[in-house]
């Protein structure tokens, strides 16, 4: 059993002897309210060179899904890759707000344009909304006379937890419908799986940031049917075939209860022929991209993913 880095371990010693509820016996009100005020004390602002401007994303239903733009001061227009981001929060929690920071800091490092969405969240609209959400962005994206005009060349998608598992789903969905793929699919530590028979989803069940508890209270917020579970769009590891989707670069934290399920996509990746990229962070727990006042590895990792993203752009231009 890995040990979480010192100062994440000073970090979560403070967070046990403050003795505050667990999320998951608070309420979902109390609960966003907690994880959004909680966004500036524990992650930095980002870079705030980057231009942000509020749109919203048509959905099918007639809904508009609010979304933010992001793109280096330096840099304009649609001559610029594009990743469309996903949040993570468990499908219950998050929004724009919440992951700021990481957009701007990826937009700023690759340099690329990143739509974030703030898709519908649960309980008041369970599965599969958020994943049709994320697809009729997507969707939205490559339309011939789409808003943004993004060359559907040039389209990554990524995003973190659940976030990752809507990225994920996104690039079964192109494979399958013969659709435009993403360049890349940007995987930040995934839930692949509903299964709790992975050995990581005991060893850091608890005092870990992400707890066993509180991630079972969003599965049961999130889904109507128990059948549901095994569905890979919302649990992509269950997808029988994988072969054929786009390249993945998956990031993982070690102390994280779900670090074995996205290893183990990792590896199914690996074996349908599909290159991937795992990296497994020593130390780090759950949601480590987004406390950047809280350990210096937060920089490292975005750094590696802006990297990670514009060798998968460059790569485009030049096979072009």
């Amino acid at each position: 059993m890995g040990a979480p880095h010192p100062e994440l371990a000073a970090f979560l010693d403070l967070v046990a002897a403050a003795g505050n509820p667990p999320m998951h016996e608070v309420g979902i009100v109390q609960a966003r309210a907690d994880y959004d005020a909680a966004t500036p004390m524990l992650d930095a602002p980002g870079d705030l060179r980057v231009l942000a401007q509020d749109l919203a994303v048509p959905a099918r239903d007639g809904a508009r899904l609010p979304a933010r733009l992001y793109r280096p001061g330096a840099a304009g227009g649609s001559d610029l890759p594009l990743l469309l981001f996903l949040h993570g929060g468990g499908y219950c929690l998050g929004g724009l707000e919440s992951h700021d920071s990481l957009c701007r800091d990826l937009a700023a490092l690759t340099p690329c344009a990143v739509l974030a969405l703030d898709y519908r969240r649960a309980p008041e609209h369970r599965f599969p909304t958020a994943y049709l959400d994320a697809l009729d962005a997507w969707t939205w994206l490559l339309a011939p006379d789409a808003q943004l005009g993004w060359r559907p060349g040039r389209l990554a998608v990524g995003g973190d937890s659940v976030g990752g598992s809507l990225a994920a789903a996104l690039s079964l969905h192109a494979r399958d419908a013969g659709g435009v793929a993403p360049l890349l699919q940007l995987l930040l530590y995934p839930c692949t799986s509903a299964s709790n028979d992975f050995p990581s989803k005991q060893r850091y069940a608890t005092g870990h940031l992400l707890e066993a508890a509180t991630l079972d209270w969003m599965v049961a917020n999130t889904l109507s049917r128990p059948e549901d579970a095994d569905d890979w769009r919302f649990a992509p590891l269950a997808h029988p075939d994988l072969r054929g989707v786009a390249p993945a670069h998956i990031a993982l934290a070690e102390c994280d209860l779900l670090v074995d399920e996205g290893t183990a996509y990792a590896r199914r990746l690996q074996q349908a022929g599909v290159p991937t990229c795992l990296d497994i962070y020593p130390g780090m727990v759950h949601d480590f991209a987004r406390l950047g006042n809280i350990v210096e590895q937060t920089a490292v990792l975005r750094a590696n993913l802006a990297r990670a993203l514009a060798a998968a752009f460059k790569q485009a231009v030049v096979g072009a």
